[in-house]
């Protein structure tokens, strides 16, 4: 099923905007600014009678955590989709004209909404990239261009078009924008083998506070190496990335297999999973789903995990390997299908089995939810008595489950201070907790988002320490928040930079002190930000200057 954005006359609905008298003085700034530059394609809240209008539609389009799409929650005073990097350059120095708080949004999955939504209550415009969407390949540089509102499947496919043997190492869920995706680091499939999609980015474009276009060597080494994997929508906004693509064979192997049974028989395969997955050739992924199932039968167990593998390379040698290393899975030669790089996305995409590879290009999630998520890095293997702690939790929440990713190989061999994401060397895998509901289950958020905090801090004794770290992409504000606007109404020399090492070093670990000062360099007043955003140092406040250029 494909659904494209709501088309609407944006010249309409500006006419309507001008005509009303009893707009906001912020909104109204900022689309007359907008207007003189020639920028017409933006909608504002104001032409929105009810939840069903063009507004709405194109706000919720791209919310893909459906918490964060409630009518009590705060809603932009204008969505704008700029359609060159020239209106988009225009479009950030009108918002800061008008004083509206800013949000950047390109795929919309932000699992704490921070693309959508503005807490702290001050109006706030969503800059939305859908529109700047376009993959530019360059086989024989092996390097493509890609607009930071370009999703993951957009990106896939028009490598695969350009090349049989190229690809890009990224995410497996193809709705995902790439600007968001590359900002927070980037992990997927080809990652023990290429490494993170920040980590193949050779330059981009930056559009800054003040509305300059910069590429890497007028943004200077300091701020590209903090967009690249330092959290989105903190340093400006990318326009485009441009990208280094890795070689893929022209078949490749992929399985899932779903193994149900007892607590001590999926305690058993999830044990030996975590000893073989970290340590397979860089060639080999294995990830593993835990989660309960619900029994048709009382005597049916109620827990399984399932695993998915993926192999760079024929069934023949991906079963030799798996059957060496994990003959527990008992994976036999019917599970394994032989394909082509693409094809392994759109297998593992989520789309469903009647699925053609130019699906792929389809930004709709087609089976949105509402859902919680946190995260944990492991650094050595769990005990026995860990897991079954956690299969217990689990077995106890039928929406609940637990994504394991492996690391090792280029995980293991890239710098943790390459890019800001840290977490390499000593990392064997990592824990996503996630539990998701329909809106018929509405009434029991609560119990939904208590359960997951419960589980995420039984873990607590099985997982990193000192910090207990977290990927930024999972972004979780159960880690702390920082109000900027009452904290710059409180005090100028609040020091937000100690506030916020709270939860930034959980993101970033050593990393987080040359993040402050490439925020510092590139955005020194703070213009783009959010609830989890790294600050600049306070231009009055010497402790901080002293501290971070030792």
């Amino acid at each position: 099923m494909s659904i494209s954005l709501p088309s609407f006359s944006y010249e309409h609905e500006h006419d309507n905007h001008a005509k009303n008298q009893e707009q906001e003085e912020p909104a109204n700034v900022f689309t007359s600014c907008l207007t003189k530059f020639g920028i017409r394609n933006f909608t504002t809240h104001s032409n929105s009678n009810n939840d069903s209008s063009v507004y709405y539609q194109l706000l919720n389009f791209s919310i893909q955590n459906l918490r964060f799409s409630s009518l009590s929650l705060p809603k932009p005073a204008v969505i704008v989709f700029p359609e060159t990097k020239e209106q988009l350059a225009n479009t950030v120095v009108c918002a800061r004209q008008s004083l509206l708080e800013i949000r950047v949004r390109c795929g919309g999955h932000s699992y704490e909404g921070t693309s959508s939504v503005c807490m702290e209550g001050r109006p706030f415009v969503v800059i939305d990239m859908t529109r700047l969407d376009s993959v530019s390949v360059d086989v024989n540089s092996g390097t493509a261009w890609v607009e930071a509102g370009a999703t993951l499947g957009q990106t896939y496919y028009a490598v695969a078009e350009a090349s049989p043997v190229h690809g890009f190492s990224a995410g497996s869920c193809p709705t995902v924008g790439v600007g968001g995706h590359i900002s927070g680091g980037g992990f997927g499939l080809l990652s023990r083998k290429y490494g993170l999609a920040a980590d193949n980015v050779v330059d981009a474009v930056l559009v800054t506070a003040d509305g300059e276009l910069l590429d890497r060597d007028a943004m200077g080494e300091d701020v590209f190496w903090a967009i690249r994997g330092g959290g989105g929508g903190v340093w400006g906004i990318v326009y485009a990335w441009k990208i280094k693509l890795s070689i893929v064979p022209k078949t490749v192997t992929c399985f899932v297999v779903s193994r149900p049974g007892t607590k001590g028989q999926v305690t058993d395969l999830v044990n030996k999973w975590q000893h073989v997955a970290p340590k397979l050739t860089d060639d080999f992924y294995i990830s593993s789903f835990v989660g309960a199932c619900l029994p048709e039968r009382k005597n049916k167990p109620g827990i399984s995990a399932t695993f998915k593998g993926f192999y760079l390379g024929p069934k023949t040698k991906a079963l030799l390997i798996v059957n060496q290393t994990f003959p527990e899975l008992k994976v036999v030669e019917s599970d394994c299908k032989e394909m082509s790089w693409i094809e392994s996305i759109l297998f593992f995409s989520g789309f469903g089995d009647e699925s053609m590879v130019s699906d792929l290009k389809d930004r709709f999630l087609q089976d949105k939810s509402y859902y919680k998520a946190k995260s944990d890095f492991v650094r050595k293997p769990i005990p026995r008595f860990g897991l079954t702690t956690a299969l217990d939790i689990l077995e106890k929440q039928p929406k609940g489950f637990v994504i394991l990713d492996p690391y090792g190989g280029a995980m293991e061999t890239i710098s943790s201070d390459s890019i800001p994401f840290p977490h390499r060397k000593g990392n064997i895998f990592t824990i996503q907790y996630l539990v998701d509901w329909k809106e018929t289950d509405n009434d029991k958020t609560s119990d939904y988002i208590a359960w997951i905090r419960g589980f995420h801090g039984s873990m607590t004794p099985y997982v990193s320490q000192e910090p207990r770290a977290a990927y930024i992409n999972y972004i979780d504000t159960d880690l702390g928040v920082m109000d900027w606007i009452k904290t710059q109404v409180e005090s100028e020399d609040a020091d937000a930079v100690e506030k916020v090492r709270e939860w930034g070093e959980k993101y970033f670990c050593k990393n987080y002190d040359r993040l402050v000062r490439a925020k510092t360099q590139i955005d020194p007043y703070n213009v783009f930000r959010h609830q989890q955003s790294i600050p600049p140092m306070l231009s009055g406040n010497k402790n901080d200057r002293d501290r971070l250029s030792e």
